[in-house]
């Protein structure tokens, strides 16, 4: 019987344990890198860009030194500790922008989601501390899942000890939120204690709860975009300082906000060589507030025309948008603007507007970012709703944020000034340093309307024409009440100027004011009726 020709074995193709190991780690490289690429791929048919790509647009070009790029969890749990991948969601590090140092944390959602693990936190803690030791302002991107559910407790633990970072940083640092993804749950609650948060249209959301439980809890129905999305947040619920097209414009915005801020708070803001001439008067203004007191006119115009090259950076465009706010420059140095604005609710003050612009006052004040104050306010808002919402309190928010502050505070009544609102909108009695008012302006306790009906009803009353006594009485009212010239014989205004002149005369009074030191009672701090 024929026997079989026994052939040699094959030559095994790994030799060694070290080779097969080293193999087993290409492939896992590859499907890694596969994964990464459909997750990258999946990122950019959102309309959203990647961490890095995010970071790389915000800084100037070569400047990003990132920190912690090999840091992996430590979890074992659910099979976490199959996938470490370094970086653990999250890119950290410093950089600059405009040659100015900023530290930058960006949640990465192509890793685990940009969900926030114990490393993860620990990341952005450690760039959070560092950007206070050095006194750089910190910038978060925000794109993630939530806390990572997989490390229970640990992960709410870093989130606590970045909400603490949150706040002792406050009025040392500015500190930018940039929502690219969601932010739900309490992750919301370091975008809410941030000096400034920026959203984009169609791709950012906040929440404390998402639709699906609202459903389950209320039977309210409502969709991601309706309950926090970037307009939601703009217009109603004030969360959202700024609202851009796409991620390209939010970026570019960030890095404009900063060019108004100081680094931190022992610093002075950025100043520019101006091209406007700050001696240029603007005749336009003259004709700009109408003959009645009735009709509304844009106070957007008048900022424009008075700062330098019309150029005016608005914060909360979309919310109480009876107050605008927002950063300007005169002559060259940053100023933080507030002004009524009569073309809304008649400028009136009511709860919102006297929260939004009692925040930006205090920041302006911590950063040491003068004040400038445009009045054309007819008094708070009347009715029960903000009665029984607190308008007392908010109003004295507003109220307490301007006597508070210890810039330089300049006001320009324009118009009407009327009441306890004429008072927290930075009056001389507040201890403005410089206030002016425009021919037109108006300084009383109430409108001639009010006024006549309230101190001469039963001599109207007993009139044969209660009409014509009426109009009378009105005519002489607003002959003794109604102008800048009696609050100005007492000193509660420093002077009466032409429209024209206003933008010249602010100029002079910073110049002036640039030396102001003012030193407070000796506390830890006061208590501003939240």
């Amino acid at each position: 019987m024929a026997t079989t020709e026994e052939r040699p074995p094959a030559e095994p193709s790994v030799r060694t344990i070290e080779e097969r190991i080293e193999q087993l780690r290409k492939r896992k490289a590859a499907l890694l890198d596969n994964a990464r690429k459909d997750a990258v791929r999946k990122q950019h048919e959102k309309g959203k860009l990647t961490a890095r790509e995010r970071l790389d647009l915000l800084l100037d070009p070569g400047s990003f030194q990132e920190t912690d790029p090999f840091a992996v969890h430590r979890s074992h749990d659910f099979g976490m500790d199959r996938n470490r991948p370094p970086g653990d969601g999250v890119v950290t590090g410093f950089g600059t922008i405009d040659a100015r140092r900023v530290c930058v944390a960006s949640q990465d959602f192509t890793v685990f989601g940009g969900s926030v693990g114990e490393v993860n936190a620990q990341k952005i803690c450690k760039v959070q501390d560092l950007a206070m030791s050095t006194g750089a302002p910190f910038i978060q991107i925000n794109d993630s899942g939530g806390a990572r559910i997989q490390e229970g407790a640990a992960s709410l633990a870093g989130y606590g000890y970045m909400f603490e970072r949150n706040v002792r940083s406050s009025g040392v640092i500015p500190q930018i939120s940039v929502i690219m993804g969601p932010c739900a749950g309490g992750a919301v609650y370091s975008p809410a204690v941030t000096d400034f948060t920026f959203m984009v249209r169609g791709t950012s959301h906040m929440f404390i709860t998402g639709p699906d439980v609202i459903k389950a809890v209320t039977g309210e129905e409502v969709t991601f975009e309706e309950l926090g999305g970037a307009m939601t947040h703009a217009s109603k619920s004030g969360v959202a300082s700024f609202v851009s097209q796409d991620e390209e414009e939010c970026l570019a915005m960030v890095r404009h906000l900063l060019s108004y801020l100081p680094s931190n708070n022992v610093e002075d803001p950025p100043t520019y060589a101006p091209v406007d001439d700050p001696d240029r008067r603007d005749d336009g203004l003259t004709m700009l507030v109408p003959d009645s007191a009735k009709v509304p006119y844009d106070m957007h115009e008048v900022i424009r025309r008075v700062v330098d090259d019309g150029d005016f950076f608005e914060v909360f465009p979309f919310w109480a948008m009876n107050v605008v706010i927002g950063f300007a420059r005169l002559d060259g140095h940053s100023i933080g603007v507030v002004a009524n604005q009569p073309k809304v609710n008649a400028g009136t003050l009511d709860i919102d507007s006297s929260e939004k612009a009692s925040r930006f006052v205090r920041f302006c004040d911590a950063f040491n970012i003068p004040l400038v104050t445009f009045v054309d306010v007819p008094g708070f808002l009347p009715g029960t709703q903000q009665e029984f919402h607190g308008i007392i309190r908010h109003g004295a928010k507003l109220l307490y944020s301007f006597a508070e502050a210890t810039v330089p505070r300049l006001t320009v009544i324009t118009r009407k000034a009327y009441g306890g609102a004429y008072l927290v909108m930075n009056s001389k009695h507040l201890r403005a340093d410089v206030s002016f008012a425009w021919p037109t302006a108006e300084i009383a306790v109430m409108g001639p309307d009010g006024a006549v009906n309230i101190v001469f009803r039963k001599q109207i009353e007993k009139t044969d024409d209660p009409v014509a006594t009426r109009a009378q009485l009105i005519a002489e009212y607003q002959e003794k009440f109604a102008t800048p010239y009696i609050a100005a014989e007492r000193g509660f205004i420093d002077d009466v100027i032409e429209p024209a002149e206003t933008r010249p005369r602010l100029i002079k009074a910073l110049r002036m004011l640039g030396t102001k030191r003012e030193t407070i009672p000796a506390r830890k701090h006061g208590n501003i009726p939240l």
